[in-house]
């Protein structure tokens, strides 16, 4: 019995060991992100490298705000991200709920055309929405970043199987307590899957956040400017590249994601793991 505690306990040991040189290993390259927009320009390339630079400074950060607003490009990108993930979150849910407690003609159809609109290229699409953009005059302005994916096939598909799990027999009960379908959605279905929503409307944020290809065919302007698109323009020449702030930027593009996951991690496990077994 002590070999087999003994045996249980060094297996133990291993595993926390391994996990722990992974996590290190991963979360290296954002150590080095931060270090080095600390580090003053001729450390940056220094050997031995310099993890932690007694001559840290914050003129990296500084210099986006002076040069870019910084600030204010970080307003636009959680603008567009935040007003997008409401939109698209509202729209799939309801789109969810038809398909999950609805009967009618033609449903099975409909809904395999629509899973089949995942596999279109999004580059096909380009053209003809632009042309539409312009057409509206939204050229210029945050709108086609938030309209034109108010809904999507995988989170129409993400929520139906959500909320296929609820309870037929609760949603009779309110229809027979007179309440109307939108009342039903709103009052009953959403605050069940809120765990759901979670989850799906961190993929949305996250994906709208580092949107580069959107803002850089509808946003002309600098003031409208989103943090991908400023990334993007710091990059040059080899030996040109203002590595410490891009790297500062890349920090500043990183850390609103960092803090909304740790504050949602549960909900956004729970919600993926609850949709997968639901399912």
């Amino acid at each position: 019995m002590p070999i087999r505690r003994l045996s249980l306990f060094l297996t133990d040991i291993l595993m926390y060991g391994l996990v722990i040189a992974a996590s290190a290993f991963m979360i290296l390259p954002f150590i080095w992100m931060v270090s080095t927009s600390l580090k003053p320009a001729d450390e940056i390339f220094a050997i031995p490298p310099i993890i932690i630079s007694p001559n840290s400074t914050l003129n990296a950060y500084k210099y986006l705000q002076e040069q870019y607003n910084i600030l204010g490009i970080v307003k636009n990108t959680f603008v567009i991200a935040f007003s997008a993930t409401i939109l698209r979150l509202f729209f799939c849910a309801l789109g969810g709920y038809g398909f999950a407690k609805f009967r009618f003609p033609g449903q099975g159809a409909l809904f395999a055309f629509l899973l089949g609109t995942m596999v279109i290229p999004g580059a096909v699409t380009l053209v003809p929405v632009y042309i539409i953009m312009r057409d509206l005059k939204w050229i210029d302005t945050f709108w086609p970043l938030i309209i034109p994916g108010a809904a999507n096939a995988f989170g129409i598909f993400f929520m139906r199987q959500y909320i296929m799990s609820v309870s037929n027999e609760l949603i009779d009960a309110a229809r027979i307590d007179g309440a109307g379908e939108f009342t039903i959605f709103w009052r009953i279905i959403l605050p069940i899957i809120a765990p759901g929503l979670t989850s799906l409307g961190l993929i949305f944020f996250m994906g709208s956040w580092n949107d580069f290809i959107g803002p850089l065919i509808y946003l002309k302007s600098p003031e409208h400017f989103t943090l991908p698109l400023i990334i993007r323009s710091l990059v040059g020449p080899v030996g040109r590249t203002v590595y410490d702030v891009q790297m500062a930027a890349s920090v500043i593009s990183l850390l609103p994601l960092l803090i909304i996951f740790l504050i949602f991690q549960r909900r956004f496990v729970e919600g993926i793991t609850a949709g997968a077994i639901k399912g």
